[in-house]
């Protein structure tokens, strides 16, 4: 059998992985990496940086790259099979990683190549072989005996659990399911009734199937009528993977387990908490620092809060009937009042927001600001609705009009079972100078989870839709535009991981700019652009409960980072997230709300004692937008100039520097919280 785990030449052969190929691909990987351990420790392998990468990194790379790829359809395309395999291959791969990661000989060879290491080695290369030291340390390297032992053991148990926690989650959410009548969904959008209905005739159902996939379950919440449907709703979205649904998704233990294990973590290396560890390889110095900033930020947003909090429970009295607002109020009661504000709903906006569209303004907004051309191209896919794109960039001096690759990504736009809930970027492989002399390209992956169209029409995004693809392109340009060709700090790789949200988050900003948004629109039906009158109505609305939005990330954020500055959290997590709401919260969930059950960003997702990382990096990225709004002209924005600056001290630098120097080579100083309270409204 051929094995297209391993037969892959540049791009994962999607179509043909199955869940059989996993287990001996891995195999193979796993000899393969460890023969390369024990050559780069060796004696014939000098204590050489260029000597030690060509080893260590050539096997490294094919193994990161496949598990990549088995990881990603994992997260993409659940089914039980691959689940099963992809959970048992994981215990294998962490521990190698673990092992490889504190072997003692390799640390003491890159010693020795920090030693050694002279002027001859460019600042990506130093800021890489820093970073590799400092990962040693915090991989266990200098533990001993049976410290070490438990070390590595702490990690395998830490991936399986954050596995199951996901697992879970996306169990919980597939497994609801509701079949509503036609009375029932009064006031919801016709788009969502009709996918709602065709989703029931697809099952052979009557009525109407509504789930806790977002663009399903989100439509229901914002425009149905009916009080009893949005409370069925909402509670069963408040309690997915707890204790107050079935046992066998219960994420509880799986909580508990998973930050005593952390705690364990940082004890082991000498710290006082595994927030402490958490944030040694980021921008913020310590908890308290980040406790400070988000305590700060609270201060600020809870007058805007409290008077947000006022006017909706006013507007739901007086104009809807409800004299006693509930969580599952918000979304509609918040709606309605937006619509009888600024006279226009978010479902009258969509109406103008087709994918294509969309697609084809971001586009040339890149190619505009950034100075390159994105094209279609062909690779294999994982669904038929996955697309495959390059960018490439003009050779200079060419008389023919030459273009060299620059990057790849895939975009995989619908929500669908068997798909993880949320949206992300993550890479498929980074830019790198190859031992061999070959130049690797990057390639990302941009995963959302929109609507998926109805047949014979274009999808319909939402304007928070588009700020999220937006969004999510950020972190894609940050990977694919990079310069940088040593791989440890190409891309996002190396960079802070309360940086990383700059790129992001600064293009959001675009969404809200009449010369970008006028390109963006082109109305489901008429094909009009959207109106100015319509836009500026959008505008006035921007900053509609800002200060209940920031006092929800700070509460998210502050619970994050105590749950893992305090140790002993594991046995109060609840506990602590209600001193949390009421320290920062302006209004508070039923009882029943089991937020933490589902928050997969700090137990699955990379964000533990980071999830601040949002609200840090909005304050970086504010600033930079504003270096946008100063160089504005008739044509809007689209400064090349600027772009050129923030493109090249920014996006191509990557991690080969502290993003505080990339920050001041684009603003020349250090960032300010001005301009994000200013953008909020809040100044």
């Amino acid at each position: 059998m051929t094995n297209p785990l391993l037969s892959a030449d540049g791009l994962p052969a999607f179509d043909q992985i199955r869940p059989e190929h996993v287990a001996p691909a891995i195999e193979v990987l796993l000899q393969a990496a460890d023969e390369a351990l024990e050559l780069a420790v060796g004696p014939d392998v000098p204590a050489h940086y260029d000597a030690v990468s060509a080893v260590l990194d050539t096997a490294g790379e094919r193994l990161r790259f496949v598990w990549g790829a088995i990881g990603h359809l994992n997260a993409v395309a659940d089914t039980p099979a691959l689940r099963a395999a992809f959970t048992e291959a994981l215990p294998k791969v962490t521990e190698q990683s673990s092992r490889h990661a504190a072997d003692e000989r390799l640390y003491a060879k890159y010693k020795a190549i920090a030693e050694a290491a002279d002027s001859s080695l460019s600042p990506a290369r130093r800021r890489a072989l820093g970073n590799a030291m400092r990962d040693f340390v915090l991989a266990g390297a200098e533990l001993q005996g049976e410290a070490k032992q438990r070390f590595q053991r702490v990690q395998e148990l830490q991936a399986e659990l954050a596995q199951k926690f996901s697992e879970h989650v996306l169990d919980a959410t597939d497994g609801y399911a509701y079949y509503a009548s036609a009375d029932e969904l009064v006031g919801v959008p016709a788009d969502a009734r009709e996918a709602a209905a065709s989703a029931a005739a697809a099952e052979g159902q009557t009525g109407h199937k509504v789930t806790l996939h977002f663009p399903s379950y989100f439509p229901v919440m914002q425009y149905a009528h009916n009080r009893a449907l949005r409370e069925r709703l909402y509670v069963a979205n408040a309690t997915r993977a707890s204790d107050l649904g079935p046992p066998e998704k219960d994420n509880s233990s799986v909580m508990r387990e998973l930050l005593s294990l952390r705690q364990e973590e940082a004890r082991l290396l000498g710290y006082p908490s595994y927030a402490d560890v958490s944030l040694v390889p980021k921008m913020a110095t310590s908890p308290k620092q980040v406790t400070d900033f988000l305590r700060d930020l609270a201060r600020r947003a809870r007058p805007h809060a409290l008077q947000d909090l006022q006017e909706l429970r006013e507007f739901a009295r007086t104009e809807l009937g409800i004299d006693d607002l509930q969580a599952w109020d918000l979304p509609f009661a918040s709606e309605k009042l937006k619509e009888a504000r600024y006279a226009f709903s978010d479902h009258e906006v969509k109406q103008y927001f087709t994918e294509p569209k969309v697609l084809e303004g971001l586009f040339r907004i890149i190619e505009t600001l950034f100075e390159v051309t994105i094209r279609p191209d062909s690779a294999p896919v994982w669904h038929p609705s996955v697309r495959f794109f390059r960018i490439e960039r003009p050779i200079t001096g060419s008389a023919d009009g030459g273009a060299e690759l620059v990057g790849q990504f895939y975009l995989d736009p619908y929500a669908r079972p068997g798909k993880r809930p949320g949206a992300w970027m993550d890479d498929v492989r980074g830019r790198w100078a190859r031992p061999e002399g070959r130049l690797q390209t990057p390639v990302a992956q941009l995963v959302c989870n929109f609507t998926p169209p109805l047949p014979g029409r274009a999808a319909l995004l939402s304007h928070d839709d588009v700020t999220t693809l937006f969004h999510e392109f950020g972190h894609g340009l940050h990977h694919m535009l990079t310069q940088v060709d040593d791989i440890g700090v190409a891309g996002i790789s190396g960079v802070e991981w309360d940086a990383v949200e700059l790129p992001s988050q600064f293009m959001e900003n675009f969404c809200w700019e009449w010369d970008v948004v006028k390109r963006l629109t082109s109305h489901v039906d008429t094909g009009a652009p959207l109106p100015r009158e319509l836009f500026d109505r959008m505008l006035a609305a921007k900053n509609f409960q800002s200060g209940l939005q920031t006092l929800r990330q700070v509460e998210f954020a502050l619970f994050d980072m105590r749950l893992h500055a305090e140790p002993g959290s594991e046995d109060r997590i609840a506990e602590v997230l209600e001193e949390v709401r009421n320290e920062v919260s302006v209004f508070k969930p039923p009882a029943l709300n089991r937020f933490q059950h589902s928050f997969s960003h700090i137990f699955a997702g990379g964000y533990s004692a980071g999830y601040y990382s949002y609200k840090w990096a909005e304050v970086l990225s504010a600033d930079a937008w504003s270096a946008f709004e100063e160089t504005a002209h008739d044509g809007g924005v689209l400064n090349v100039a600027t772009g050129r600056r923030y493109r090249q001290a920014v996006l191509e630098a990557g991690g080969s520097r502290p993003a505080m120097e990339s920050f001041k080579a684009f603003r020349g100083r250090e960032p300010s919280i001005d301009a994000l309270l200013r953008h909020q409204g809040m100044a």
